[in-house]
């Protein structure tokens, strides 16, 4: 409110503070807009149906998931290990998780895709299918990249449920054939949402926990153990996740896969350096040459370089471990956006080509149309009227330069007559000239006595001798 007059002419505060406002710019809002949906919501879990699918030159995946009420627009960025991203098609059902953002350029949200769930019966198959052939072709199921497994392992991590039936089988069968072997559980759950990913963190562990022994040196562990009872597909499906997989993968230690029954395959079963058709399987081969050997004593000295070996082997493994994830944390986000605008700049270029052609053609067929009204047949015609008319003046006007090219030539022809000395012997006249060097004697001063002479005269030529050279004498 403004403040009391004191007087007639005070007129109290006529913008008081409270009365001011704050304009935002485009920009301003758009990006309060954003941090406000990135901090209230942030990470979450959307189902609903895909449409309108577009895969860009780059990579990335751009859709829209809707339900009968709504829609959101969605992209998967070309970077994100997202599991299933080659099984996404419009139609097809899903349950997506995703950073819920703004993109600025437009001003409208979307979801940032991480992970892909599809729905359906028949999708959990697909997706093993998929993810095999994925995985397969980029070599992490090669014969080469096997491990073999240590002949006397003194300590093994294990990965699988402390209550399941698998880890009671494994200690049963460790307890009778090598009563020695430490086992170290990394427990985690092995079915159910999250499983596969506390499976890959549990392998990550324990490859920690082994490297850091090792650097403190002491014995770290000899290989890992991932296994779990039978089950069906849905049971056993966290073991098909990629995340198991790669961890399975990156692992310094041998991996061994001893999951569900012998009829089971997993991803894990693929990736591992070893699989065992069951977990009690599993502790049998592992268990296998300190149960069957009685030279232990005797390889001693073998195994002290051995274990040497591997102390120096897992240290590098650590150090090269800490580089390879030094380079792998590096800022996507903004990465991200920058390849997203490029994504709209290519699509944006598109439709003003095809802009540019329609124009094109419409300035085409306007020449067309305008060349039509012009009728460039009347045209023609008068040339040709023309060209016959050029064709008949044509003979006449190279008679009439014949004819006077033959007249210049008869004119020309009768003043070099004319001029000819033969003309001038025609007239009675002659040429003496002398008869050895054909000098034409104009004076007696040319000539002297005994020089033969030639005189030309119009029938023929006179021979002659010089008796005398004198001045002309007349009667």
């Amino acid at each position: 409110m403004p403040k009391n007059m004191k007087s007639q002419w005070d007129f109290g505060e006529l913008f008081p503070p409270e009365a001011t406002r704050r304009v935002w710019s485009v920009s301003e809002l758009t990006s309060s807009i954003k941090r406000l949906l990135e901090g209230q919501v942030g990470l979450v879990w959307v189902a609903g149906e895909i449409s309108n699918l577009r895969v860009q030159s780059s990579g990335h995946i751009y859709f829209t998931l809707k339900d009968a009420g709504a829609q959101v627009n969605c992209v998967l960025f070309r970077g994100t290990a997202a599991v299933n991203r080659e099984l996404l098609a419009d139609g097809r059902k899903a349950t997506l998780q995703g950073d819920l953002t703004v993109y600025e350029p437009r001003g409208q949200y979307q979801l940032v895709v991480r992970a892909v769930e599809l729905q359906g019966a028949g999708a959990l198959q697909l997706a093993f299918e998929r993810l095999k052939q994925k995985l397969q072709a980029e070599g992490l199921f090669a014969p080469e990249h096997k491990r073999p497994l240590p002949r006397y392992p003194q300590r093994i991590g294990i990965v699988t449920s402390p209550t399941g039936a698998a880890l009671q089988d494994v200690r049963r069968v460790v307890q009778r054939r090598h009563p020695g072997l430490e086992l170290v559980l990394a427990p985690a759950r092995v079915q159910g949402d999250g499983a596969g990913a506390e499976i890959a963190a549990a392998i990550e562990l324990l490859n920690e926990w082994s490297a850091a022994r090792a650097d403190a040196s002491r014995d770290g562990l000899d290989l890992i153990l991932v296994t779990r009872g039978g089950g069906s597909l849905e049971d056993l499906w966290a073991f098909n996740e990629e995340i198991v997989a790669r961890a399975i993968y990156e692992s310094a230690l041998p991996v061994v896969s001893a999951v569900g029954h012998e009829i089971d395959f997993t991803i894990s079963d693929f990736v591992a350096d070893l699989r065992a058709a069951t977990p009690s399987a599993a502790a049998e081969i592992i268990t296998e040459g300190a149960f069957a050997s009685r030279q232990v004593i005797a390889q001693a000295a073998a195994r002290l370089g051995q274990l040497t070996r591997q102390k120096l082997g897992r240290a590098e493994d650590f150090w090269r471990r800490l580089g390879q994830r030094l380079a792998r944390a590096h800022p996507r986000r903004h990465l991200n956006e920058k390849l997203q605008r490029l994504d709209d700049l290519e699509t944006s270029l598109g439709r003003r080509m095809k802009t540019r052609c329609r124009d094109g053609r419409a300035a085409w067929s306007s020449l067309a149309q305008r060349l039509l009204r012009v009728r460039p047949s009347q045209a023609l015609a008068q040339r040709r009227d023309d060209l016959r008319e050029m064709a008949r003046r044509l003979p006449e006007a190279a008679q009439r330069i014949w004819r006077d090219h033959q007249n210049r030539w008869t004119h020309a022809d009768a003043r070099l007559r004319l001029l000819s000395p033969l003309s001038v012997l025609d007239r009675g006249y002659s040429i003496t000239t002398d008869a050895v060097s054909g000098r034409v004697i104009r004076s007696v001063t040319d000539v002297r006595a005994g020089q033969r002479l030639a005189t030309r005269v119009q029938t023929g030529e006179i021979h002659s001798v010089v008796e005398d050279a004198g001045p002309p004498t007349w009667d």
